[in-house]
């Protein structure tokens, strides 16, 4: 899953909904929005200010 967080408490991470990837927008862990592009998550999020959550393997 990929995940990418900012400032602010802000957060987007693509999901499956309806069997389709679509990027859920948190902001403090609430849920703000579904959107289906780039440019809807950048309606809420400035996506200059976002980085990407990278898990490492142990």
């Amino acid at each position: 899953m990929s995940r990418w967080v900012g400032v602010d408490g802000w957060e987007v991470a693509v999901v499956e909904l309806d069997g389709r990837p679509v990027f859920r927008v948190r902001h403090l862990g609430y849920h703000i929005c579904y959107a289906r592009s780039v440019a809807g998550v950048a309606q809420h999020v400035d996506l200059a200010d976002l980085v990407e959550v990278v898990e490492l393997r142990r």
